[in-house]
Order: C-alpha cells, then structure tokens, then sequence
C-alpha cells in the first residue's frame, strides 16, 4: 500500500492505494514544520483512524507540504513519519514539486501555486528548480489567500470596505479591532487566521471589491514570479494549482491573458493528480 499526501498549513490530503486502486481518502490537520514540532505532527496522525488501521500496511510514503524544502525540515519530517509507519519508506519534497507533477508529469514547463501560500518555479520534469521567491507570508505570498486575508482585513479595520460588504463579513467573523490585532501579531500561527477567510472570499468572489482584491494578488504574482520566469523559459507550458487559483480561474485567466500568457491548466486540489502519477 502506499500513501500520498499533499499537505497545506491548514489541512492535509491523504490517499491510500492498493495494487493500483484507492483504499481511502481522507484530510487531517496540515501538516507544516515550519509550525509544528515532531510531537505536535505525531498527534496528528494518532487522531485519524484511517492511519491508525493501514500504518503497519503503508510501504511508501510520498509527502508534499510547505516548509519541506530544507533539508533539516525533512529530517524532522523523516524523523516523525518512520516513528509512525515502521514499514514505510518515506519521500518528501516541497508543496511546489507536488502541483509541478499533478500539472506537468514528467514535462519541462512552469508551475504558479496559488493556495495558502503562493510561489513559482521552472519544472525540469523532475523537480521544481530553487529560486529566491519562496519568502513566506510576511515578505511575499501575493495573490495567496493569506495576502488576500490580510488586504481583506485591512480594509476592514480601516473601514474602506463597502458597508454591504462589511455587513457581510461581520455576520460570518464577528470580530473587532483588539481581536484582530491580537490573533496577527500575538497568535503562534497567524497565517492560519489569515487564511481562515477563504471561505468567505470565495463565496463573494464576484463583488466588486473582493475581485480588485484578487485580481491585485494576481496582478503582482504575474509580474513579480511568471513574466520573469517565462522570459528565462520560453516557449513552455504554464500550469497553476492550488485553492485561490481554482477558486478563482476565470480571473487568473484573465489576468495572465493581460500579459500574453496562457494557462494551460489549472487545477484546485493537486492531490488527485498526483496520485494517478505515482500508480498510473
């Protein structure tokens, strides 16, 4: 048996197969090193049933996330995940290589990510090749829905968002001003409370304010990440994957359509691609 796992901060797709067939599919807390220590990712697995019954079954192990791109964070990844699954030989790779495969398979070409967090690479159709964009929530993640959460906020609490709007999202996270402030600069992991109004950004995504949101993101995910990166790469395929891209297709569509570049796919969740790459 052997299970694939694309993980972001907030959650984590699993899928189990077996001789080619899918056993099961399930989600558990993401799963992040960046944000959780051995124990903490430990408890994750001893909570689900499903990984209780099959981990002695499990004998590869193909996990994809975000902060999995160091080297000692996939120790500390190895580390946890052979306490679990005595039987399994892991592979870990970053969140980017995942959507890469789920995309592009064993093709040359670029991948844009668009989930919790954002980030771009040049595929060799085998790994996604380092860069200097990967710089987290504070410093970049443009179009993400973390950067979306924190515009949307913002607009919030300097109330510059239309009163329609902002009855809306007070109705759905009836929070004030000291509530907010405390979760972003106090809480552990703000960028799970910033991603946390995705929900909500999807359900509204085609008012006015919220789409100059988004297509803000994308307009500066474009320039700053694609059009370098296609002006290296010419001539090859562009793909994105994640959450905020799925969501939100026909504007990203757009927005690349502005600056002479077509997507050839788009897919929201890579988690069903990728497991027909590793069995198929």
């Amino acid at each position: 048996m052997i299970a694939v796992v694309y993980s972001g901060s907030q959650h984590a797709n699993w899928r189990l197969a077996d001789k080619g067939k899918i056993v099961t599919g399930f989600k558990t807390t993401g799963i992040n090193p960046n944000l959780q220590d051995e124990r903490a990712i430990y408890q994750i697995f001893n909570k689900s049933n499903n990984l209780i019954n099959h981990a002695e079954e499990i004998r590869r192990i193909y996990f994809f996330g975000p902060g999995a791109s160091s080297t000692e964070r996939q120790e500390k990844l190895h580390t946890v995940f052979n306490q679990f699954f005595k039987n399994a030989r892991i592979y870990i790779d970053q969140d980017i290589t995942a959507s890469a495969r789920a995309t592009l398979g064993d093709n040359k070409g670029l991948i844009g990510m668009l989930g919790s967090g954002s980030n771009a690479a040049y595929y060799n159709g085998r790994k996604a090749v380092e860069n200097n964009f990967g710089l987290g929530y504070i410093l970049a993640d443009e179009g993400s829905s973390n950067w979306i959460g924190r515009r949307l906020l913002k607009s919030f609490l300097t109330e510059t968002m239309p009163d329609d709007l902002r009855e809306l999202f007070v109705e759905n996270h009836p929070l004030d001003r000291k509530q907010v402030l405390e979760k972003v600069y106090n809480y552990a992991h703000p960028t799970l409370f910033l991603t946390s109004f995705s929900d909500f950004v999807g359900k509204h995504k085609d008012h006015a304010f919220v789409q100059e949101i988004v297509q803000d993101g994308f307009r500066l995910f474009m320039e700053t990440y694609i059009m370098p990166l296609n002006a290296s790469h010419p001539d090859l395929p562009i793909c994105f994957a994640g959450s905020v891209a799925g969501t939100h297709e026909a504007d990203l569509r757009k927005m690349a359509s502005d600056y002479g570049i077509k997507i050839e796919q788009i897919i929201a969740e890579p988690i069903h691609n990728l497991l027909n790459y590793y069995i198929g």
